[in-house]
């Protein structure tokens, strides 16, 4: 079976097991499934983080998470070469809801996450992709979030470069 075949099933069991009453992410995955999931550099708690929003929301839907966990799982063994980072992105460190970047609000605080999404940083209670990601990237073009995860990548510390495509995009 493919990582992503893999990825699909347990979305659909974890789906599955909310929908029974199981609110609690520890108690979602087999010992094969957390292994799964570090071998594409994924915590549990963001995994969840997808499960939840798609049960009690419709979005984002299984084919989004598949496409940013890609995104994470293409960085995470490619970059970071299989080996999980130590550091961590906390609330406190992330910029707020008001702070801009070339004039664009929210961008730096989407682009810290996304950033940290990639490099596997994110605090457990911070989600990229979260209802105000979203939003963001609905008002700029109806970015997808994983082909926004990928031009951060690219344009890399380049913040002018992200920002000129970012422009490029919005309508």
């Amino acid at each position: 079976m493919t990582w992503n075949d893999y990825f699909l099933i347990l979305f659909d069991s974890c789906c599955a097991t909310y929908r029974r009453g199981i609110r609690d992410f520890q108690h979602l995955y087999s010992g094969e499934d957390l292994a799964f999931l570090a071998t594409i550099g994924y915590q549990a708690r963001e995994f969840f983080d997808f499960v939840e929003d798609f049960c009690d929301d419709g979005t984002p839907t299984p084919s989004t998470a598949l496409l940013v966990a890609a995104a994470r799982r293409d960085f995470f063994l490619t970059v970071q070469h299989g080996v999980t980072s130590q550091q961590v992105l906390t609330r406190d460190a992330l910029p707020s809801f008001g702070h801009t970047l070339a004039g664009v609000p929210y961008l730096p605080r989407i682009l810290a996450k996304a950033r940290a999404k990639l490099r596997g940083e994110l605090d457990p209670d911070l989600m990229f992709c979260c209802g105000g990601d979203r939003n963001f990237l609905s008002k700029h073009g109806s970015i997808p979030p994983a082909d926004f995860l990928r031009h951060v990548w690219a344009a890399g510390d380049n913040d002018d470069k992200l920002v000129a495509w970012l422009k490029a995009q919005t309508p």
